[in-house]
């Protein structure tokens, strides 16, 4: 059966399914369908007597709405996973060589890369019902760039069961590579400095480099953490908004059966105040019948009293 998100789920039986393929569906379940999931799992397990399971299971977090994206990549684009982590293996190759020609090639995939496969993760979310906010599409992207740039990023995404977005580290190069090749070195002029003045320039060029390279990094961990509370704190104001517009909902349905609530409640009071009328008249009905009953035992001892009275004079 196809799942929700494009990944396959599983169809076993749930008192017996192994618990790897059972937290492999949890991490591909909708977010706001999880914990649900995940206790009816563990539930499971604890009734088939598979105690460990069950801990497993009920151990198993949450994910965020763009951790639970980037997880339906492996689960449903296997071949672009496969090939997204080669790619990445080869990037951080190049760095460590400092192949620059390398470097520019492998940058300009991965910019590709990372945006193409952010789409598909914000498709597969859509085809499951829910639409990636700018700043969830975006963590998305976050994690996806540290996956290419750190191994232990790299294994925790293709195991597909991240519960938040991945950062990658600062150390990583921004992507910018030389534009051409090195000049090469001119045979020096007669009256040139010397090969030692020459190398303690080189030296000296080589460190104000290094510098503005420690700046560089130290400038994209801090924006790299600001865009990241930034995302949290846009997720955070998604969350509350989502929150008031349930509240009010509930507030609406609340109003409307209180609503219901008080005309049946006027109704009753109306079919009681009709029978109080009912039982009034019935009662005096009964009060006049007792009265006219009296009246006509009356009237029949006095007649049978007479006929007493008359029956001997008549013989």
């Amino acid at each position: 059966m196809q799942g929700r998100g494009g990944h396959r789920r599983k169809t076993g039986d749930p008192h017996t399914e192994p618990v790897e393929s059972v937290l492999d569906e949890l991490y591909t379940t909708p977010p706001d369908d999880f914990v649900a999931r995940r206790e009816e799992h563990a539930a499971a397990a604890r009734t088939s007597g598979r105690k460990e399971d069950a801990r497993r299971i009920h151990a198993a977090r949450r994910p965020t709405l763009a951790a639970w994206a980037a997880n339906l990549l492996p689960h449903s684009r296997p071949e672009e996973t496969r090939r997204f982590l080669e790619l990445g293996q080869a990037l951080r190759e190049a760095h460590r060589t400092l192949d620059a020609a390398g470097l520019r090639e492998l940058s300009a995939q991965r910019r590709r890369i990372v945006s193409a496969l952010s789409g598909q993760a914000a498709r597969l979310a859509r085809e499951a019902g829910h639409h990636l906010s700018e700043a969830a599409q975006r963590e998305v992207e976050s994690t996806l760039r540290a996956v290419l740039a750190d191994p232990d990023s790299a294994d925790q995404w293709a195991g597909g069961r991240l519960t938040g977005s991945l950062t990658p580290p600062s150390e990583f190069p921004s992507g910018t590579a030389p534009a051409g090749p090195v000049p090469r070195k001119r045979s020096p002029r007669p009256d040139s400095p010397g090969p030692s003045t020459g190398t303690r320039t080189r030296d000296e060029l080589a460190e104000r480099r290094r510098l503005r390279q420690v700046e560089l990094a130290r400038a994209e961990q801090v924006a790299e953490e600001a865009s990241r509370k930034l995302s949290d704190r846009r997720a955070e104001q998604a969350d509350a908004e989502a929150s008031l517009r349930r509240a009010n909902d509930e507030h609406d349905r609340a109003r409307a059966e209180l609503s219901a609530a008080e005309q049946r409640l006027r109704e009753a009071h109306e079919r009681l105040d009709l029978a109080e009328r009912g039982r009034r008249e019935a009662e005096e009905g009964g009060r006049a019948a007792a009265e006219a009953l009296a009246r006509a035992e009356r009237q029949a001892r006095a007649a049978a009293r007479e006929v007493d009275r008359l029956a001997p004079r008549a013989r």
